[in-house]
């Protein structure tokens, strides 16, 4: 079997590794079936999409809508553009989560904006006549739950996409590219314990006020989610796994 990629971009090594194992986890791969690269520290390099069953991108410290980037940004993020001028043409098997729905909206011209910017929290993710019908969302029920936390959104999908699944808050909440390129707003790869380990982690980034954390970590593990979201991970490996 051909191995999954995980495109990384969080510049904490904690946070790094962290998502790969709740990726790997989740995902019912075994390590050598998920190779971790790791954007922000080292160029993307030539990318053989032959070499792969598919690819996935996860979230980031970085924002397609900061109005101030660094160089190392700024080089990541031209480097997944490049990859995804080959992926999208190819329509080869990619699933972005948060950080990759904006690079991808962004990628197809759509806006990336601070209109739907959602709380750390856990939300009803409500599936449209499209995402009941894709393979991507099988066995998952109309409504499910699932974790947030995000500070830009796609303000309305861009042209040509498939919206799959939508929320209260931020409307977008997944669509599909052609037929094998997904991305989610939502994390599916999160659980609650995964979710009170990344806000440890990022305490003082901005996405919640510090003292919140406790209560935080407490609403994490009485929510509704249920593992139900892990779903669209694991139907992504047995539908591309190659």
């Amino acid at each position: 079997m051909k191995p999954f990629l995980l495109l990384a971009t969080r510049d904490h090594d904690e946070a790094a590794a962290a998502e790969y194992q709740s990726v790997l986890r989740h995902s019912g791969l075994a390590p050598d079936q998920l190779e971790h690269h790791r954007v922000e520290s080292e160029p993307l390099g030539p990318i053989d999409l032959d070499a792969y069953s598919g690819i996935f991108l996860g979230g980031s410290a970085f924002n397609i809508s900061d109005e101030i980037k660094s160089e190392n940004q700024r080089r990541v993020e031209a480097e997944l553009s490049a990859l995804l001028d080959r992926v999208v043409d190819a329509d080869f098997p990619f699933l972005g989560m948060c950080y990759g729905i904006g690079t991808v909206t962004a990628h197809l011209g759509g806006t990336v904006d601070h209109t739907y910017s959602e709380i750390v929290g856990a939300i009803p993710v409500a599936l449209t006549d499209a995402g009941r019908d894709d393979p991507l969302l099988d066995g998952i029920g109309d409504v499910f739950h699932a974790f947030v936390g995000h500070k830009e959104a796609c303000n309305g999908t861009p042209p040509g996409v498939e919206l799959l699944a939508t929320g209260e808050t931020c409307p977008v909440q997944m669509y599909r590219v052609g037929s094998n390129v997904y991305v989610t707003q939502f994390h599916p790869e999160l659980d609650a314990d995964d979710l009170a380990a990344r806000m440890r982690i990022y305490q003082h980034a901005g996405y919640f006020k510090p003292s919140e954390l406790d209560d935080l970590i407490a609403m994490a593990q009485a929510s509704a989610v249920d593992g139900e979201q892990h779903r669209v991970l694991t139907n992504f490996v047995r539908r591309f796994q190659s």
